[in-house]
């Protein structure tokens, strides 16, 4: 058999953007964690950390807990910053809500967890 490698062209990559789609925003690029952190038997608690210091974080817990039919709370962690708690697997219902309000791009957010 004869085979025969084509090789590519280089040039054609100086034509092809390839971040062409890509938004260019300036504005916040800081990540937003959901985790889920497991307690007794099946019960589990959504972390939300990360949400930028101009929000107002208590309005959106109350936001979360309305919509999810959840409990959930307001806590601080170790640098002063504000976690939002809720109760139960809240990870892809924070998100599509946080994406929804326009509160964060999608890739802004990280899930964590199983």
């Amino acid at each position: 058999r004869n085979h025969k490698i084509k090789t590519m062209d280089i040039d054609k990559f100086d034509k092809f953007d390839a971040f062409a789609d890509a938004e260019e925003e300036t504005g916040d690029n800081s990540k937003i964690h959901i985790r889920v952190q497991q307690r007794n038997g099946r019960k589990c608690i959504t972390l939300v950390e990360g949400l930028a210091d101009d929000l107002d974080i208590k309005r959106i817990c109350k936001a979360f807990k309305k919509n999810f039919s959840c409990n959930g709370a307001l806590t601080k962690d170790e640098d002063d910053s504000e976690i939002v708690q809720l109760s139960g697997d809240q990870r892809t219902n924070v998100k599509d809500f946080l994406v929804d309000q326009e509160i964060c791009r999608s890739g802004q957010i990280v899930i964590h967890g199983f």
